[in-house]
């Protein structure tokens, strides 16, 4: 799973400490493998306690000297690489049993969040849309580690801290370029950005379609043509304010139209398997986005991620080298950065999505939801005609509540994490059953008042006898 070529430890202490972590990674995949058990806090816990056990070790050695270089590439050794390893896993644990809200469970998303802003940050081509997601993330993150910082070590609020501060200073330099955009340029400024992508994705597609990307291009071309003597300018001729950033994206997708459609997705054979391999990630990742709440175990994002991040560090000088040591050229550079993005974009929105709640209790979490929102269409398309149609509700909610111990839904003797979410979301499942039930009780009175008062027989109308005859002449 590891990088090749990555120096040993001179110290015969450091060597010692090297040796424990490896056996503790490999405890750790070894139990993520396991698909017959649910993953328990109680596995967990005493595995992050051995790690940190090593690295105060560690830290003892070295005395004041930092053990992680956060300069990704640059000295790193295999200490770092398998102590790596082993917070990723742990924070992907972490997750797995539903403690998403403390730090170790943060540690495995700084990591992808400083992949997407270096792969920014290279590729600068950008919108507010992708740096507003990330700050939001970013703040809370930082939340979440100064409300662990008490019962944490104080090895991981340190480089959870360290991360999270250049992450923030990242995203300052990245939105600053941002803040020269003028209001009337910020929507050419993200549709040129959508179309760019949308003609990297038609690039990478099994079967390329000339039509599409065509049409993407006639579509940046239309935005080219309101430019005046090639700037972006008000309706009274002057130029807006940030006008150079947006012609540099618009040249830039016009030149990339004309070489995808020149290339038309073909990929030299001597970068051919990397390609396929970031292409197989893409496709994995993407089929799993769409069926995550039934088959996600967040630790198999492992794997993924490692296979990225070897990818992604065995560029030379920010490129790709074949087996030759030729540099990879333009295109293929550009394409392979896309598809890291587009990968890492997707490991990012998985663990976003991971719920606070253990794998044991995600098949009753996961009903719930789906109840929810078959209740809420049911009552947004104006509820049910009687209280017997919600019967099948009923008897699934009561099922569920049934499966409670003492108040807690158990797993054997276990208490797993996410009580309070599933007990949330069972309430208000009940809640809007109650509404629906009401509405349709009110709804069978109203209707049979109606029927009683249209059955009814009217008297005939009260008069003196002169009115009547009057009413008879």
């Amino acid at each position: 799973m590891e990088t090749p070529s990555i120096p040993l430890p001179t110290d015969a202490r450091e060597q010692q400490v090297l040796d424990k972590l490896v056996i503790i990674r490999d405890h750790l995949l070894l139990l993520k493998q396991d698909r017959r058990n649910y993953i328990r806090t109680q596995d967990i816990i005493p595995l992050y306690d051995q790690v940190i056990e090593q690295v105060r070790a560690l830290n003892e050695q070295r005395q004041n000297q930092d053990p992680r270089d956060e300069n990704r590439g640059k000295h790193i050794t295999s200490f770092d690489r398998v102590l790596e390893s082993c917070f990723q896993l742990l924070s992907l644990f972490f997750m797995t049993v539903g403690r998403n809200n403390e730090a170790p469970a943060a540690y495995a998303l700084t990591s992808t969040i400083r992949r997407l802003l270096d792969h920014l940050t290279e590729g600068d081509v950008y919108s507010a849309k992708d740096l507003d997601s990330i700050s939001d993330e970013v703040e809370k993150l930082v939340d979440v580690v100064t409300s662990s910082a008490p019962h944490s070590s104080p090895y991981l609020m340190t480089l959870l801290s360290k991360r999270l501060e250049k992450c923030s200073s990242m995203l300052k330099i990245l939105q600053s370029k941002l803040d020269r955009l003028a209001e009337p340029l910020m929507a050419t400024h993200e549709k040129s950005i959508s179309i760019f992508r949308s003609i990297s994705l038609f690039n990478t597609r099994t079967r390329f379609s000339t039509s599409e990307v065509k049409k993407l291009q006639d579509k940046i071309k239309e935005v080219d043509a309101t430019r005046v003597d090639g700037k972006f300018v008000n309706e009274a001729g002057e130029v807006l304010d940030g006008s150079d950033v947006v012609c540099e994206v618009l040249e830039r997708c016009l030149r990339w139209s004309d070489i995808v459609l020149e290339r038309k997705g073909v990929i030299p054979e001597n970068f051919k398997p990397i390609y396929d391999t970031l292409v197989g990630v893409r496709n994995e990742l993407e089929k799993v986005t769409l069926t995550k709440a039934w088959s996600l175990r967040e630790t198999d994002l492992y794997d993924y991620q490692r296979k990225l991040d070897r990818v992604d560090e065995s560029r030379v000088n920010g490129n790709w080298l074949d087996e030759y040591g030729r540099p990879a050229e333009l295109y293929v550079q550009r394409t392979f950065l896309y598809l890291l993005r587009r990968s890492y974009g997707y490991l990012y929105s998985l663990m976003l999505s991971s719920e606070p709640v253990s794998e044991a209790l995600l098949p009753t979490y996961n009903q719930l939801q789906t109840l929810k929102r078959c209740l809420v269409e049911v009552k947004a398309s104006g509820g049910v005609s009687s209280e017997r149609d919600l019967y099948p509700y009923s008897m699934k909610l009561h099922s569920i509540e049934s499966m409670k111990t003492d108040g807690k839904f158990m797993v054997g003797d276990d208490i797993p994490e996410g009580q309070a979410s599933v007990t949330g979301l069972l309430a208000e499942c009940f809640e809007l059953n109650y509404e629906l039930r009401v509405d349709a009780l009110d709804q069978t009175k109203a209707e049979n008042q109606k029927e009683k008062e249209e059955a009814e027989p009217k008297e005939p109308p009260k008069g003196n006898g002169d009115e009547q005859a009057v009413a008879a002449t």
